[in-house]
């Protein structure tokens, strides 16, 4: 019997709300007064910090917003250097780059595809200041070690935990390790408010009160006892951070309601991602030449992606399947991420140089599944499918 032909794109509308998480949404359009830095804001940063077990909590306009700032607290100047993986999305680097700092690229462990600590190690100097600590795919990279280092060299740790909203390390969850975590809701993540969204966790209590006037134009009320609540003005303006211009990266108040909807359910949606990954992975235990990411004991993947490295024989590549689930199946894989060091934006900005072995090679070998939480099993298993024969014709087979 002939297998029903479908079309499955790497990328699309990958949530669908459910009738509580819209009615917050109406809800907070109706009643929210103001509609930015109110009761729904409040709320949702309660919430999180909760969900996470974290005591500082912000809301923001997109993950980068989240990077910025903490590119900020991190007092980062000219003449210091921040650990950057090379493997990620560009703006886990840009933010930083943005202080004058040097960035100096952090190599992958081959197994994990995660930063390796060796990487790291080897490139501390007396001028490291940060570490970029990115739980890619949605993994966690080895935190507690990499607190350890950061510890002993008294360097501070931003967790970049875009794609990772919920993963655990002994079951203490991203985000609640570092100085700084960092959160999309993006439309893509495992948790998003309608396209863009973001949060960042800041450990310190001294360093959290300047985030609210970094994140709101430096805004702030003047001291209680007035004589007129009118004089000078309605509000003030201050600095934060000496020498350091406020943002304005404020997310709306339908959106923090939304976020408080949604997170009630996130786990039950990351534990379907994980069913499904597993369920996809071991479809594949004959077929040695493709490999995913080892998942140690103690660590809980929340499969935001669903990547992996193909290294077949005879002279196949990664480029040769992606070629056979396109145009034979409709099935689009990608390839992601160019490695950072190779992008004209990086090497124009004099960070061209790199020593990442495991970066290239798993640059050179992987693909990247779809993986919506929302597609049908139908279509999943079309995919499971389609890549068996596709792996199948590159043997020869």
């Amino acid at each position: 019997m002939t297998e029903k032909k479908m079309t499955i794109n790497w990328s699309g509308r990958a949530f669908d709300y459910n009738e509580e998480e819209i009615a917050a949404l109406v809800d907070a359009a109706l009643h929210a007064d103001p509609l930015t830095q109110g009761k729904y804001l409040e709320q949702f940063q309660s919430d999180f910090a909760a969900y996470l077990g974290v005591k500082n909590c912000f809301a923001v306009a997109n993950a980068t917003n989240a990077l910025d700032i903490a590119a900020i607290l991190s007092r980062l100047k000219k003449g210091d250097e921040v650990i950057i993986p090379a493997h990620t999305f560009c703006a886990s680097a840009y933010p930083f780059g943005r202080t004058g700092a040097k960035i100096v690229w952090a190599d992958i462990d081959p197994d994990t595809r995660l930063v390796s600590v060796e990487s790291i190690e080897k490139l501390i100097t007396d001028k490291t200041k940060v570490i970029i600590a990115v739980h890619l795919y949605g993994l966690m990279a080895d935190m507690n070690v990499i607190m350890d280092i950061a510890k002993k060299n008294k360097i501070f740790v931003v967790e970049d935990c875009a794609q990772s909203i919920g993963a655990e390390l002994d079951g203490k969850k991203a985000g609640s390790f570092g100085d700084c975590g960092i959160f999309s809701f993006h439309g893509q993540k495992n948790l998003t408010t309608l396209g863009e969204g973001g949060a960042i966790t800041v450990k310190s209590d001294e360093l959290a009160v300047k985030v609210p006037g970094l994140r709101h134009h430096g805004g702030r009320p003047y001291p209680a006892g007035r004589e007129y609540y009118w004089i000078p003005a309605m509000s003030d303006v201050d600095i934060d951070i000496e020498g350091v211009w406020p943002l304005n990266t404020c997310l709306a108040e339908p959106q923090c309601a939304l976020a408080s909807a949604v997170l009630k359910r996130l786990d039950s949606m990351n534990e379907k991602r994980i069913t499904r990954a597993n369920n996809f992975m071991d479809e594949f235990k004959d077929f040695p030449e493709i490999s995913f990411q080892m998942v140690k004991k103690g660590y809980k993947h929340v499969y935001h992606l669903l990547a992996a490295e193909y290294e077949g024989k005879n002279g196949k590549t990664n480029h040769d399947l992606i070629k056979i689930l396109f145009y034979e199946y409709n099935i689009k894989a990608i390839v992601q991420y160019y490695p950072l060091y190779r992008y004209p934006l990086f090497q124009k900005m004099g960070f061209g140089t790199a020593n990442c072995p495991n970066t290239d090679k798993y640059y050179d070998n992987m693909i990247s599944f779809p993986f919506h939480l929302w597609m049908s099993d139908e279509e999943f298993n079309y995919m499971i499918n389609c890549t068996k024969k596709a792996l199948l014709k590159l043997r020869g087979e």
